[in-house]
């Protein structure tokens, strides 16, 4: 399964106008579309939110050159969860190999074994979200999450003490450069840096949607949303009736050439390396943000 091809910005404008005024199914050109248009007719998720899902999908031992290394990063990724404020979590890996986990019943492992050779990531998406109802949850946020990203500590406080009724975008959060220890600041372009990019359009783990089991259209459209990459989340939440409102501060931390990056086996970190130099942190305040609530297990 390869990841869905984004849409065209123009028709991404067309459509959404078109949305407004009922004529979105005229201007349907994908299935995350189509799912869109129909969790729009649903409406917002009334009930009080009271979780947040992580779904993360792990690249398998047979892809990887040092499976050890994969697992202790996902052992970081899980350390944030377990070290927040708010203990009103899941989080679900699937992978074909079950890797070491923290004895926490919050955590879980989806056995993955479709054998389709290639990239298997969107179709470990999918098989996440389509076990979505097997894990009977109440009315939440669910966020797709990778493996070797960090959470900041407070996020999931913040995300249900809020309340907000579309999901949550990481509009602002850090990317560190493994390889050279520095960091940068991703968030949207201001007056002094006109080029720095938000963090949403960097990495994949940036949004966290409203969901409502009692809501049919819910899985479906997350499935849909997700098997394109994340530069498409916000234009399909939207769409959907689910806007996204930015978190208040740098809430994700992506970490880049450690040696087993999903984009570096795609080739596709370079730009990303140039950005962290391009942007590179040089005040106390956010430097000492990443060490104190990014903290390592």
């Amino acid at each position: 399964m390869a990841q869905a091809p984004a849409t065209k910005k123009l028709h991404r404008a067309a459509i959404s106008l078109a949305a407004r005024f009922g004529l979105g199914r005229a201007l349907v050109q994908t299935d995350s579309e189509a799912a869109a248009l129909d969790l729009r007719t649903s409406g917002p998720v009334r009930a009080r939110r009271e979780t947040v899902t992580f779904l993360i999908p792990l690249v398998g031992p047979h892809h990887v050159g040092d499976w050890e290394a994969v697992t202790a990063r996902l052992q970081a990724t899980l350390h944030s969860f377990l070290v927040q404020d708010n203990p009103n979590w899941r989080a679900v890996i699937c992978c074909q190999t079950q890797p070491p986990l923290p004895d926490d019943p919050r955590i879980t492992h989806l056995p993955f074994d479709d054998p389709t050779p290639g990239n298997d990531k969107w179709r470990k998406l999918g098989a996440l979200y389509a076990h979505l109802p097997a894990l009977n949850l109440p009315p939440g946020y669910v966020m797709s999450f990778d493996a070797d990203d960090l959470l900041r500590q407070g996020s999931v406080s913040e995300m249900l003490t809020r309340q907000v009724a579309g999901g949550y975008l990481v509009q602002s959060g850090f990317v560190m450069d493994h390889a050279t220890g520095d960091v940068a600041l991703a968030d949207a372009p201001s007056l002094a840096q006109p080029l720095r990019k938000p963090f949403w359009k960097l990495c994949g783990s940036c949004t966290a949607l409203a969901h409502d089991p009692d809501q049919p259209a819910s899985v479906p459209f997350m499935r849909a949303m997700t098997a394109h990459e994340h530069r498409m989340f916000p234009h399909l939440a939207a769409l959907a009736g689910r806007r996204l409102t930015p978190l208040s501060r740098p809430s994700v931390l992506y970490v880049l050439n450690h040696g087993e990056n999903f984009g570096a086996r795609r080739g596709r970190v370079g730009f990303k390396t140039r950005f962290v130099q391009r942007f590179k942190l040089t005040d106390a305040a956010n430097l000492n943000a990443v060490k104190t609530e990014f903290p390592a297990p």
